[in-house]
């Protein structure tokens, strides 16, 4: 089976879905790896290994590389918003869940509320048992303090793109 076109009941699961869950296995590969920059050879590598969709690889392309070019931005305002928490002491898994969500939150006119949920599905379904809360606490707190009304967002989302 193709990555992240079907789920085990066989419900077709939505592209940027398959895309946030691939980009974050990417990335805490990468983690792993100590690789903090974009790669296009672990990046190919990755993509063939899992047979993932055209679709999919261009989404994760854009969010991998757009997360790696804003990585000490997205640092940064990770840390402002996770009390007593330093990006250090984050379990890998909730760091790159936050950095991929947050990404999105600053840099795409994807639906905040989206993004969030499933970035707390994500957390709950790779991190620990508490992760799923503590990425729903940093991203509440992000979206609150670090973004704009959904409205506006876009708004400044289209102009920017002028």
């Amino acid at each position: 089976m193709e990555l992240g076109v079907k789920t085990k009941d066989e419900k077709r699961v939505h592209p940027n879905s398959l895309a946030r869950d691939c980009s974050l296995q990417f990335l805490y590969q990468c983690e792993v790896e100590k690789l903090f920059h974009f790669s296009e050879g672990h990046f190919s590598f990755f993509v063939n290994s899992f047979d993932v969709s055209l679709e999919v690889v261009g989404l994760m392309r854009k969010f991998i590389s757009g997360v790696f070019d804003a990585l000490p931005q997205l640092n940064e305002t990770i840390e402002q918003h996770s009390r007593n928490w330093s990006l250090v002491r984050m379990p890998t898994t909730d760091r790159c869940v936050l950095r991929v969500a947050t990404y999105e939150l600053l840099h795409t006119d994807a639906p905040t509320k989206v993004v969030i949920n499933e970035a707390i599905e994500l957390a709950k379904k790779y991190g620990t048992a508490d992760s799923g809360s503590f990425v729903n606490a940093v991203l509440d707190k992000v979206s609150r303090h670090s973004l704009p009304v959904e409205g506006a967002k876009q708004q400044d989302l289209a102009a920017n793109s002028l």
